[in-house]
């Protein structure tokens, strides 16, 4: 017969959980493609919110936020360029010499 109360007790402890990633910086990353402005907000919004938090996310909410910083430079220098190109047009100053 097997005494019980001589046998070692074991623990069992679950392993701890690992912080959770902050909402907004998945959403800030997605949405410094789609429209980047709202990448850049919502990239410094979670960024405030991980550092008061301590969730995790960071890189995710930096990722956002240099995507939605490099998509709004890309487009302010496309509109630049259409419209010199526009103007040129209409002008009949084209780059074509004749």
């Amino acid at each position: 017969m097997t005494n019980l109360a001589s046998a070692p007790a074991t623990h069992s402890t679950a392993a701890p959980l690992a912080p959770r990633t902050n909402t907004l910086s998945i959403v800030a990353l997605i949405a410094g493609f789609m429209v980047p402005i709202a990448g850049i907000i919502l990239g410094h919004v979670s960024l405030s919110q991980i550092k008061r938090t301590q969730e995790s996310g960071r890189g995710l909410a930096l990722t956002g936020l240099i995507v939605g910083y490099a998509m709004s430079a890309f487009f302010v220098v496309f509109f630049i360029v259409w419209l010199t190109m526009f103007v040129s047009i209409l002008t009949g100053t084209g780059f074509a010499t004749r």
